[in-house]
């Protein structure tokens, strides 16, 4: 979605410069969300007290009245050189975004709420520039609801991809890589962290849970290929899989967007991979032999450049860039990005 301001079909004030931009402000890092339905709107579930629910952007139509819940994407408060001063948001109800705006109290409203905040929405829906809108009459923090709550999650249940995973470490007969998969799999924090983290804050896997899915299918794209060609050292390459995105464990924080963490934006999810596995290599004493070709493996999974220089220094590297490659390339395809 578009956030640019730009001239509405609705009402006289609403015309705006095009060349506004919206102020972004930091998002507040939150826990993420446990799965399950949402319910929908104005419908409490049974048993629960009646209040405010979150609200199925997908179902709104104009001229409906909403009140309910969303998380706030993006907030700012808009000073056009000629024109009134308005308060426009990007709200999210956790697949799908829609833009909201103030004409009237602006800074008061403004003033209840921060980026990152689930906030209790009252309003219309009206048509802007040929897009659903939400005209603001009351937006505020609602406190009882955590932002993460409105983000995307896998739709492959996290429990079978976690016994999936489980099943791949055991495809690891070398005693060294597998004890340093029994490490990884034993530390509850860094489990927690590969179950809830996705791949990106946008493109391929952007969603809680995304992580795990593609790590669970670029190793068994390993144990395939290894099959396929039995000179392959499989107990690296599956290994190299399991591992070569352990980074964006410590990459993202989760508030009503994904959005990069300190570590996540300054080092980038190679290098604080490569910090994980050291630190489990050394609880493990894996060798050096054994400890430098998983390295090069991780650090080139995009490219050998980012290891090396210009070329692979082992088949296995090549073998697992292609086919992190392949797996991200067919879910950009499958969600409507661009494929590679």
């Amino acid at each position: 979605m578009a956030i640019t301001a730009s001239t509405t079909n609705e009402h006289p004030t609403d015309r705006v410069d095009e060349q506004q931009t919206l102020a972004i402000a930091p998002a507040r890092e939150a826990r993420a969300p446990s799965k399950g339905a949402r319910p929908r709107a104005g419908h409490p579930m049974p048993g629960r007290q009646a209040g405010p629910l979150p609200i199925e952007l997908a179902t709104l139509q104009s001229g409906q009245r909403v009140d309910g819940l969303l998380a706030c994407a993006r907030k700012a408060v808009v000073n056009p050189p000629s024109g009134v001063t308005f308060l426009v948001v990007v709200l999210r109800d956790g697949q799908t975004k829609i833009q909201a705006r103030a004409f009237e109290r602006v800074h008061q409203l403004a003033e209840r709420f921060e980026r990152g905040d689930v906030v209790r929405v009252r309003g219309r829906v009206t048509t802007y520039n040929g897009e659903q809108q939400i005209r603001l009459e009351q937006i505020a923090r609602h406190r009882f609801t955590p932002a993460s709550r409105f983000l995307p999650v896998a739709y492959r249940d996290l429990d079978e991809l976690d016994g999936f995973l489980e099943y791949l470490a055991g495809e690891v007969h070398d005693p060294g890589y597998g004890a340093l998969l029994d490490s990884l799999l034993a530390d509850r924090e860094l489990r927690d962290a590969w179950r809830t983290a996705p791949c990106a804050c946008s493109g391929h896997h952007a969603y809680l849970g995304g992580l795990l899915e593609h790590t669970v299918a670029v190793a068994t794209l390993a144990v395939e290929t290894c099959t396929l060609h039995p000179r392959l050292n499989s107990d690296l390459l599956i290994t190299a899989a399991l591992a070569h995105d352990l980074g964006h464990t410590r990459a993202f924080t989760y508030a009503a967007e994904i959005m990069p963490s300190d570590a996540g934006r300054m080092l980038g999810h190679l290098e604080l991979g490569l910090e994980i596995l050291r630190e489990h290599a050394r609880r493990v004493a894996l060798p050096q032999r054994s400890w430098q070709p998983l390295a090069h493996c991780v650090l080139a999974h995009h490219g050998p450049r980012a290891a090396c220089g210009r070329f692979f220094a082992c088949a296995e590297a090549l073998a697992l860039q292609r086919i992190v490659a392949l797996d991200e390339g067919v879910k950009r395809g499958l969600e409507g990005g661009p494929m590679i």
